[in-house]
Parts: structure tokens; sequence; C-alpha cells
């Protein structure tokens, strides 16, 4: 028999158990359980975005062409459609990310009662997943021309609106729209961050003289703004990718590129699959880079926030 290690004897003296052998078929298990994420991604992710790309360099006929790519930053509707997307999508990044942070502050931080605070993060998970028709509809009945908000202002106001030029149907109108899911989602990701603030931060700061301001700005922002930064950028993109809410709630009136992608593979005028798929191709990449740096902020801010 050999001698033992010096540290498996020493765990033995002090009555310690021995760590358990690895076991081969363990890490096989592991990567199984993975397997149904990886098919999953393969087949909905990975294969559309190749199947994406190969079909951006064809024409209607399948023959190889730089056309729809050249399209891209030649065509005026499209750069059109990218600046107002890209527009609409800063906008309630910015909006609901501020305002959105405040809303969380007041939830986390504000000594509102537990039942008030449950009650807003509640309400927040299911209205950051309402979008789509329901939502257009809802926003198009209580705002729109003939909706009901609408017409009671008319009444009490004894004004005309259209007459005034009013309308929602427009990107600050689609804007607003937006920012109904916009400020939900931004307080689910923001309130774990504003509880993950230490009390003995705070506690320090003021036995070195630091006043409420000198906190905020020298400690709780500064830890904060990876994700702060972080999530405003995970709302940029869930602007830049949304098309049923858009297109339910002002059809083709909003030159967005979501919208022109489907007139140019489903329409009847305009088709021209090639040219949708090169557009699907500039939105992959513009995504991709807003998840690249999301995904860099939230390492940033996990350092802390531990």
């Amino acid at each position: 028999m050999g001698v033992q290690p010096i540290e498996e004897t020493r765990l033995a003296e002090r009555g310690a158990p021995k760590a358990r052998p690895f076991k081969a078929g363990s890490e096989w298990t592991a990567w199984l359980g993975l397997l149904p994420f990886l098919l999953f991604a393969v087949m909905f992710l990975f294969l559309p975005s190749i199947s994406i790309f190969v079909r951006s360099f064809q024409t209607r006929s399948g023959d190889f062409t730089f056309e729809n790519i050249i399209a891209l930053f030649t065509v005026k509707d499209i750069i059109n459609a990218y600046r107002t997307s890209l527009t609409i999508s800063v906008i309630t990044a910015f909006g609901g990310g501020i305002f959105g942070f405040l809303l969380a502050y007041s939830v986390i931080l504000g000594g509102l009662p537990r039942a008030l605070r449950s009650f807003l993060l509640t309400f927040s998970g299911v209205a950051s997943n309402f979008a789509g028709v329901p939502l257009a509809f809802a926003f198009v009945a209580t705002m729109g021309n003939a909706g009901l908000v609408t017409r009671l202002v008319e009444q009490i106001f004894n004004i005309d609106t259209r007459a005034m030029g009013f309308s929602i149907y427009n990107i600050y109108g689609l804007s607003i729209v937006y920012m109904y899911f916009q400020f939900p989602l931004m307080v689910l990701i923001m309130a774990p961050a504003l509880d993950g603030l230490r009390r003995e931060w705070r506690e320090a700061c003021e036995n070195l003289g630091g006043t409420e301001l000198d906190y905020w700005r020298y400690v709780a922002l500064p830890i904060l703004m990876p994700t702060l930064l972080g999530t405003m950028i995970l709302l940029f993109g869930n602007a830049f990718g949304a098309y049923a809410t858009a297109y339910a709630f002002s059809g083709s009136f909003i030159n967005l590129v979501t919208i022109l992608i489907g007139a140019q593979i489903q329409g009847d005028v305009l088709y021209n699959p090639g040219l949708g798929n090169a557009l699907a191709l500039g939105m992959i990449v513009i995504m991709s880079l807003t998840m690249t740096a999301y995904v860099s902020l939230q390492r940033r801010a996990s350092r802390w926030l531990r």
C-alpha cells in the first residue's frame, strides 16, 4: 500500500469526509441537460440567421447579387426606415430607462408599503409582456382620433383635436405605446440591482462625512451605472425589434424596418425576399452589437452586486 498524501492525511485526522471520486458520466449528464437548449438555439437562431445571410445575396430568381446589400445604404426609403426605427428605440430606451429607474427607486428604496411594492412588481411583470395587438388596440381605443380620452378632452375643453392636428399615429405616439412595456421591464431589471446595494456602503459614506448626494454620486450611481446602461441597451433592442405592436397600431403609416421587411417578404407590390432578408441581416448586426454591449456591462455590474 502506498503512503497517503499529506493533505489527505490531515483531513482524515480532522474527521473531514473524503472527496467523492469524479464520475466520468457526470459531465455527459450535464451536457445532456443542455441539449434541448442547444437544439432550440440551432433550429431557431443559428440556422435562420445563416439562411438570412445567404438569401440576402440572392435575387428573386436565386442568382447571386450585391444589390440587396447596396440598397441598404442607397435607397432613401430604407435609410429612413432605419432612421425611424433607431429614433424610436433611442427615445424609448432613454425615456424608459430614466423614468423606469425612478419608479424602481420609489418601489425598492422609497419606503413604500410592502403591499404596494408587491403590487407594482407584479404589475410590472404582467405589463412588460403586454404587447402586440391588444396593447395597440388599447391605445387606439383610449387615445385615438375617436378614443375615449380624446372625446372626453374635446367635450370638457370644447376643442376639436383634429382641427388642431392632434394625432398619435406618428413616431412620438408609437413611442408612448412602447413606453408601456419599457417602463415595467426597466423596473424588473433594476429592482434586484437596487436591492443589491449594501447598507454598509451607505454607512461608510456617512461615517466619512458624506451626504446623501455624495453617496449617490460617488458610490451608488457608479455601482449601478453598468446595470443602468446595460438595461437601456436592452430596452433599445426590445423596441428596435418590435413588429406586431407597431403594425397593429399604425399599419404601414410609420416607416419602420420591421414593417418594411414584412412588406418585402409578404407584400404583393413590394415583393422582394432578397431585399427583405438583407433588411433583416442589418437588424441582426445591430442587435448583435446591442447584446454584446449589454453582456459586457452586465459582467461589470455583477462584480459589485454578487
